[in-house]
């Protein structure tokens, strides 16, 4: 159903009712209405990475795992199984009348805010650091969640609207404040490309405000930006409680009424949360109209209408088999194997297991459910730690010791009067091996949001990049054993791997995420060379935070690969593979380009065709991701470094030169001025083709060296 149509019937509904039935279906907890025969409806599901918080489902790598694949067709996929599922689901349960919360059609994912600073603890359900990747694969999630069916499969929703990367404990008053340029060149891409390209369905307003204003409640984000010059027309909903915050924390308001009415008036539709009890109260005090009312009720039915919820559609013969099904986990498993980065190999990996007669898997990671699943996630019937993996790879023939090691952090076992008491069988375990993987890292609990973690002391954040101290005395006990070590890393973020890149203490490093129910299959799979691996880091692993600005600093001076100042322990876009290739040449077409001209309207919608061959040059199967960055040699208004502007991953057969176009968007060309304008402010510019960054440090760790193509306009 197109949105004309079901607009109008939305429309035809609404009139019918009562002004008290219009403010009901504000709520994230919409009430039936019987007499119309309209069910009840809960606006709130979570589906960032598998349906989330409601039972049995596919649980895929986490978002930021899916983000290292560089993948939009991937992302695409996992979407469409998501979705797929959600409506499986969502068929069986409303047969028994079950429309509670996270059983609807509305998914709040995915979040495409800019993982701007690496101490942000939601970090990981982010796409990264990158506004372009962000925005393709966000989009693509979008996409894949949504459909292109006669109705919506589901519903996607674009969150958090839109400066927000923390600090977590303080988002709930916290003011960030982003000039107009870093809003439109690194804030705001990733939904513009979800609202205009991918037609997502609604938009997640942020808990925190935005150069003054609540991002519930904001002038130019909501009417300026997002209904004004992007067209937007779904609805738009606010995260949960963060209404409240207006009148509590923000002191924007004075009343809760006065709350409501604000975020009404500048077009929030749904509230999650409570706040929207309160509309009859305003509507009675004159603070808002019935017209107000009627239009955010219309904008949700007009969502519900092409849900196809009042009418049969075709995804409602899907059936519940579809739910966590085995081709749905073996897909889990494939991404899962495509986002692990292979960050460090000193000639060790793939380990050939039939010359191993032991191996010792140790670290509070490495038998963790917990450390597989990453926030937001649904519940698998199966799940396959690092150990577990590794354990099922090598059968009967290798043996396989084990040890915690530590705890993942003391704090947690300290006032029980606990120690890291189990170093002594980490060193047994060690000295008993022919080689040790090593598993550190985070979880859900250390790294996550606000009020849903163990971290009381950070709300969710980190405040340093190193490992639990816990972790890091077990490192150093493993090491001093000289066993060969792979060192294993399961977090959402960037840490310090500084003690794992000094000469002799580890041959390998794989950064792991948080890579699903059965993650450990995956990784398995890489370790004993049954696949290459692929991933590429979609985040910047710093030296050190003082290479930082603040973390309240909203500027982007200094910040991920297109600002940085200082070298990068591992750079953007960085991961080895098995084998080696070559970029063997790059040529582009810039003639729709140089059509265009200085029209910026033209030049938008241009493209520039990206020529490039690359190949294998070993002798096994691999994939790769080429990449392409453009860098603006003659605009002031230009980031620092690079930027970003197009990719692609690749199978290539052992051998084999394969030759790949890629489309530069003529947007690439253009800079953004202090008015957050994007204007034409050079015609020199120069491209590189090539596996990672052109960067010195990325190239003299990947080895491939970049192909520059300079174009004049």
């Amino acid at each position: 159903m197109n949105r004309e149509e079901a607009r109008k019937r939305a429309e035809t509904l609404v009139d019918m009712m009562t002004v008290e039935e219009k403010a009901s279906q504000l709520r994230f907890d919409s009430p039936a209405i019987e007499r119309l025969g309209i069910p009840a409806y809960n606006w709130w599901n979570e589906a960032l990475h598998g349906v989330a918080r409601a039972g049995q489902a596919t649980v895929f790598p986490q978002a930021i795992a899916m983000a290292a694949t560089f993948d939009d067709e991937m992302v695409k996929k996992v979407g469409e199984i998501v979705s797929t599922e959600a409506r499986a689901k969502y068929n069986a349960v409303t047969e028994y009348g079950d429309r509670d919360i996270y059983k609807g059609l509305t998914m709040w994912s995915p979040n495409v805010n800019i993982f701007r600073d690496p101490r942000w603890g939601r970090g990981h359900e982010t796409l990264g650091e990158d506004p372009y990747l962000t925005s393709k694969l966000g989009a693509a999630y979008v996409k894949g969640l949504q459909g292109d069916g006669e109705c919506l499969r589901t519903a996607a929703c674009a969150k958090h609207f839109a400066v927000h990367s923390g600090p977590e404990a303080i988002r709930h008053e916290f003011d960030a404040k982003a000039s107009k340029k870093d809003m439109h060149e690194t804030y705001l891409p990733a939904f513009e490309e979800c609202v205009k390209e991918a037609k997502v369905e609604a938009v997640m307003g942020a808990y925190n405000r935005t150069n003054g204003e609540p991002c519930c409640a904001h002038t130019e984000l909501m009417e300026d930006i997002l209904r004004g010059e992007w067209g937007f027309e779904g609805h738009y909903v606010s995260d949960c409680w963060a209404i409240r915050d207006f009148h509590e924390h923000h002191m924007v308001t004075a009343t809760v009424e006065e709350s409501a009415a604000l975020a009404l008036k500048k077009g929030c539709d749904v509230n999650c949360g409570n706040t929207y009890i309160h509309l009859l109260k305003a509507y009675k005090d004159g603070l808002v109209t019935e017209e107000d009312i009627t239009k955010a009720c219309i904008r949700l039915y007009t969502t519900r209408f092409m849900l196809g919820l009042f009418d049969s559609s075709e995804y409602d013969s899907i059936p519940y088999e579809k739910v966590e099904c085995r081709e749905h986990r073996d897909y889990a498993i494939e991404v899962a194997s495509k986002a692990m980065v292979l960050l460090k190999n000193e000639d060790f990996l793939p380990v050939n297991k039939n010359a191993l007669k032991t191996i010792g898997v140790i670290g509070p990671d490495a038998n963790s459910r917990v450390a597989l699943m990453g926030n937001y996630h649904g519940t698998a019937s199966r799940y396959t730690t690092l150990l577990e993996g590794i354990q099922d790879e090598v059968g009967e023939n290798t043996t396989v010791l084990c040890s915690q090691g530590s705890h993942l952090y003391l704090d947690r076992v300290e006032p029980l009067g606990l120690k890291n008491d189990r170093l002594a069988e980490a060193r047994v375990v060690a000295e008993h091996s022919d080689m040790v993987v090593l598993v550190l890292g985070l979880d859900e609990t250390l790294e996550g949001e606000e009020g849903d973690t163990g971290n009381s002391y950070a709300s969710g954040d980190k405040v340093d990049l190193n490992f639990p101290e816990s972790q890091m005395e077990l490192a150093r006990a493993v090491i001093a054993t000289g066993k060969p070590i792979v060192l294993a890393v399961m977090t959402g973020s960037a840490m310090d791997l500084s003690f794992a890149n000094e000469a002799g203490n580890v041959k390998a490093i794989i950064q792991v995420w948080y890579p699903g129910a059965e993650g450990g299959k995956a990784f398995a799979d890489i370790l004993f060379g049954k696949k290459s691996p692929s991933g590429k880091l979609p985040i910047t692993l710093y030296n050190s935070l003082d290479e930082l600005p603040e973390f309240t600093d909203y500027s982007m001076k200094g910040r991920t690969y297109r600002y940085m100042e200082h070298e990068a322990q591992y750079p953007f876009g960085f991961g080895l593979t098995y084998g080696k290739v070559s970029i063997r040449s790059a040529e582009i077409d810039i003639a729709e380009i140089k059509a265009a001209g200085a029209d910026t309207k033209a030049l938008e919608s241009a493209a520039a065709p990206m020529t490039v061959v690359i190949k294998n040059e070993s002798n096994r199967s691999l994939e790769e991701v080429i990449q392409i960055y453009i860098k603006d040699n003659g605009s002031k208004l230009a980031v620092r470094n690079h930027s970003l502007c197009a990719f692609k991953r690749v199978a290539l057969a052992a051998g084999e030169e394969l030759k790949v176009t890629l489309p530069v968007s003529g947007k690439a060309f253009m800079e953004y001025d202090e008015e957050g304008r994007r204007v034409l402010d050079s015609k020199d510019f120069t491209l590189f083709a090539g596996v990672s960054q052109p960067d010195e440090k990325s190239v003299k760790l990947c080895g491939v060296k970049p192909v520059a193509v300079k174009v004049e306009l």
